[in-house]
């Protein structure tokens, strides 16, 4: 058994071919990655069986009529085990009854001998345009289920324009980038942005959060596995660096990887290659890698808790995401904007967030930030009488963080469509803000940590990691 691998294109595909002329299996040893493919190519059943027990292919051109056994066998094996896999008949013995019959058994094609490059190179094409929009229907399904509590990237202050003239001189490159910045500043907005003003823009956005992945799962999860590779591995499973071939791949909480995931991570960005839990034989796939992260990276480096080779290969360009009390001039309009994405609107008038209440909002330090203000307003938002938010209808919490604006400014916005930003308590450090938050927010969910995991947007593990962090500093203190 012999193999070529070559680059892989975009919706180019694992090649299985079976044929036991020498030289059309020669040709196609050659032709098949010139197209685009990675090819195995075989000249026996036996040789084929043995491959497809080894590896998942995407497609595979099976000769029906062989020295040794017939090409049925082969397509029954994979229509058993590797139901993905998408069979194409080629055989000069063909017949309507075998035609017939391989539809019946859910062949993609079938392709009487002689055939040309053309017939193949275009049957191949179109299986992996099919795959591809596969691929981007699943990675669409999982963005509508991520969509609830996001935001857009909004904002016309200093800072914000700075982001947006990185994203805009990075996105048409294919360099791997890392987004810094706390929990809730829309890191992922961000990656969304940069995918979207790339030449990927018609390919598939797959985001995850590497926090999130059980430690055992995180391999399969990423590059997916073979049927029988493992216990409860009831059937091949798609990886999501293959779902985002030709697009983004965007890993979020990136400094949550262990240090063997970060090795196979690091591997894949200098070659290319992945490969799917209990397969021999790695392949290529096309994806650029987006990474974030609110913790401090450099730290970990240092601690040996992250690889510095990695470290430089994802940071090729870093983007800094500035925290909402930083860019407080964007409130008013980010508040709209969340507002009308909860009423389900295209917009909503300026009279809904009055004068007083938009003080209140700018005041507040927004420990959790975007994330944070969403909560907010849709808290408010449900208590409000629906013409205007006044300052009442906002959570306590608020008060809590930010001060209580004086009590004039309830009739400010009668007088006047500004009102000065007030200044809360005594300065406190950022550690200071994220303990609040993290405490309040448990403590409103009376203990419940996925719950309060799932509000504060961070993954359980790192909610836990968060209160020991916690724990040990009031024991020191």
């Amino acid at each position: 058994m012999e193999s070529a691998v070559s680059v892989r294109k975009k919706n180019g595909l694992r090649v299985l071919f079976v044929d036991d002329e020498k030289n059309i299996a020669d040709m196609m040893r050659s032709e098949l990655p010139r197209m685009g493919h990675t090819a195995t190519v075989v000249e026996s059943p036996g040789e084929a069986l043995a491959a497809a027990a080894e590896n998942v292919f995407d497609a595979a051109i099976i000769d029906l009529r062989m020295p040794g056994g017939s090409g049925w066998d082969v397509i029954d094996y994979l229509r058993e085990h590797s139901p993905e896999t998408d069979c194409v008949i080629s055989t000069g013995h063909g017949d309507r009854d075998d035609a017939i019959r391989a539809i019946r058994m859910g062949a993609y094609d079938f392709l009487p001998k002689p055939t040309s490059l053309f017939e193949i190179g275009t049957v191949l094409d179109r299986i992996g345009a099919k795959k591809s929009l596969q691929n981007r229907a699943t990675a669409l399904e999982g963005r509508l289920q991520r969509a609830e509590g996001r935001s857009d990237l909004v904002g016309a202050s200093e800072p914000m324009q700075r982001v947006q003239k990185l994203i805009d001189r990075i996105a048409p490159t294919d360099s791997a980038v890392l987004i810094l910045g706390e929990t809730g500043t829309g890191k992922e907005m961000v990656a969304r942005r940069i995918h979207e003003q790339s030449d990927r823009s018609n390919e598939a956005f797959v985001a995850v959060n590497c926090g999130a992945i059980p430690e055992n799962l995180v391999e399969s999860e990423f590059f997916g596995h073979r049927k029988g590779a493992f216990t409860g591995a009831d059937a091949n499973r798609t990886g999501l660096f293959e779902v985002a071939n030709g697009g983004t791949l965007f890993l979020d909480e990136l400094g949550e990887l262990d240090k063997s995931m970060q090795v196979k991570l690091l591997r894949f960005l200098e070659s290319g290659e992945i490969r799917r839990v209990g397969d021999n034989s790695p392949f290529h796939v096309d994806v650029r890698i987006v990474c974030a992260t609110n913790r401090e990276l450099r730290n970990m480096v240092d601690d040996g808790r992250f690889r510095e080779d990695l470290f430089f290969r994802i940071n090729t360009f870093e983007i800094y995401l500035p925290p909402l009390r930083e860019r407080t001039d964007d409130i008013p309009a980010l508040s709209r904007h969340l507002l009308a994405r909860h009423l389900k609107r295209s917009d909503v008038p300026q009279s809904l967030l009055p004068a007083a209440t938009l003080g209140m909002l700018q005041a507040h330090t927004w420990p959790g930030n975007v994330r944070e203000l969403a909560n907010v307003l849709e808290h408010a938002a449900i208590l409000s009488d629906g013409s205007a938010i006044r300052p009442d209808d906002l959570p306590r919490s608020l008060q809590r963080y930010a001060g209580a604006a004086p009590a004039a400014a309830d009739n400010a916005d009668a007088q006047s469509s500004e009102m000065p930003v007030v200044v809360g308590a005594a300065p406190r450090t950022l550690r200071e803000m994220e303990e609040e938050m993290i405490l309040a927010v448990l403590d409103k969910h009376d203990g419940d940590k996925p719950t309060a995991a799932k509000e504060l947007g961070i993954a359980l593990k790192t909610l836990y990691n968060r209160l020991n962090q916690i724990d040990e500093r009031r024991k020191a203190g």
